[in-house]
């Protein structure tokens, strides 16, 4: 099936043309010091013309597990069986641009582009993620993390994300709390709005 650029989408940005519409699905959380926990996500890419994507995201578990750190051992990690109704405490919010770099680097492979993206928590905490799109995947790290007071310790993250057979599969890992650079979240995603 041809792939159609979303109407009104600017040129500059259509190496993450097929990022855009809304995508649902399910995934998992674990890091050092968090139980293993499922979460259903809501992401968001959408556009007005102008020269980049605006994304939002929402991570919701269920409320006894943000209460009281449950374990899910025995249980499907997306939560199979249960309605969306059940992830009814939200874990995490984001905001913010992506956009791809008016600087190309010499060296950067053919099919690929730089990527900037501007993300914000509403936990307190505002990153910059420098990286690289193209042939259905992102690569991100973060480049500049700023955080407030009472946010969470986190230091620096990595984001993949990839396009794989029409889903959108991506993963998370953090630095964060004193501890290096681990693996924090996954998520595979369906496509439930094309958003044109």
């Amino acid at each position: 099936m041809p792939f159609a650029f979303p109407e009104g989408l600017a040129p500059e940005v259509y190496p993450l043309a097929w990022l855009v519409g809304r995508w649902t699905g399910a995934g998992v959380i674990k890091y050092e010091g968090i139980a293993e926990t499922p979460f259903r996500q809501e992401l968001v890419f959408d556009h007005d013309g102008g020269p980049y994507l605006r994304f939002a995201s929402t991570l919701r578990v269920r409320s006894a597990a943000a209460a009281d750190g449950e374990t899910t051992d025995g249980e499907a990690p997306d939560g199979a069986g249960e309605g969306d109704d059940a992830f009814d405490t939200v874990w995490s919010t984001e905001t913010g641009y992506w956009r791809i770099s008016s600087e190309r680097p010499d060296d950067l492979p053919e099919g690929k582009h730089a990527l900037e993206v501007l993300v914000t928590d509403a936990s307190g905490r505002l990153s910059l993620f420098l990286g690289l799109v193209g042939d259905g995947r992102v690569d991100l790290a973060t480049d500049f993390v700023a955080r407030t007071s009472t946010a969470a310790e986190v230091t620096a993250a990595k984001r993949l994300y990839g396009n794989v057979e029409g889903r959108l599969l991506w993963l998370e890992e953090l630095a964060a709390f004193g501890h290096p650079m681990g693996s924090y979240a996954s998520g595979e995603l369906d496509r439930v709005d094309g958003l044109s």
